[in-house]
């Protein structure tokens, strides 16, 4: 059934996809924890390094927020507004500028109109219905042999594949933004850009995992659709 452990389709193709899900969100851990205890030269905040790339890039009119926890940073396109984490906003780690900066992408991508990321949030409230009835529809349908309420639950399912597809390109496009600016700002020295660089693609490496495993899962869908027929 949906949720066995034992079905050779679970085990050919989402426990690989969870397991380097896993491996991606341990890799974006450690290196935080250890690019967090390498401090920069010029003593520069992950707040102050998120509104000195604004800067350089000409943006205005974003605000710079603290929010609770750890690694729960985000931009907000609906208010304009970055929020760092405790572990960031204060930082002066080579992690939590890269980070911060990564964040200012986002907000520049913003700005600039960037189509990728207007098409990722034009396709969010699909997305979430998809999200929220996919699973049921899907699990209903196979209970009930009802292949059409399969079929309607495998589209839904496949506006999240399509919605962590698309994010990819905004997530890779806001790091390579802020690595660059970095650079040639010259806010981090040509030793500490290497540094911040590995945290943001260890961090790109949790929405590739993230991929992995809702298209696993939807070929799994697929495939447990079509051996009922």
């Amino acid at each position: 059934m949906l949720y066995n452990p034992f079905d050779p389709l679970f085990l050919a193709l989402v426990l690989p996809a969870m397991i380097f899900a896993m491996w991606a969100q341990y890799r974006v851990t450690s290196s935080f924890k250890k690019y967090s205890q390498q401090f920069t030269d010029k003593k520069i905040t992950g707040a102050q390094a998120a509104q000195e790339v604004l800067r350089y890039a000409g943006v205005t009119g974003v605000s710079v927020e603290r929010v609770p926890g750890s690694l729960t940073d985000h931009f907000d396109p609906r208010t304009n507004v970055i929020r760092l984490s405790e572990s960031v906003f204060d930082s002066t780690s080579v992690a939590a500028v890269g980070v911060a900066a990564h964040e200012a992408g986002h907000a520049i991508q913003y700005a600039n109109k960037y189509v990728p990321m207007k098409i990722r949030a034009g396709i969010i409230p699909v997305t979430s219905i998809g999200s929220k009835l996919a699973i049921p529809l899907v699990l209903i349908g196979l209970i009930m042999d009802m292949t059409g309420l399969v079929n309607i639950g495998i589209l839904l399912f496949g506006t999240v594949v399509v919605f962590q597809l698309i994010t990819l390109p905004v997530e890779f496009n806001a790091s390579s933004r802020a690595i660059k600016i970095l650079d040639s700002s010259a806010m981090l020295s040509r030793e500490e850009v290497p540094a911040s660089k590995k945290v943001l693609s260890a961090a790109a490496l949790t929405y590739v995992g993230a991929l992995a495993v809702s298209l696993a899962q939807m070929l799994r869908f697929i495939a447990l659709s079509r051996r009922r027929r």
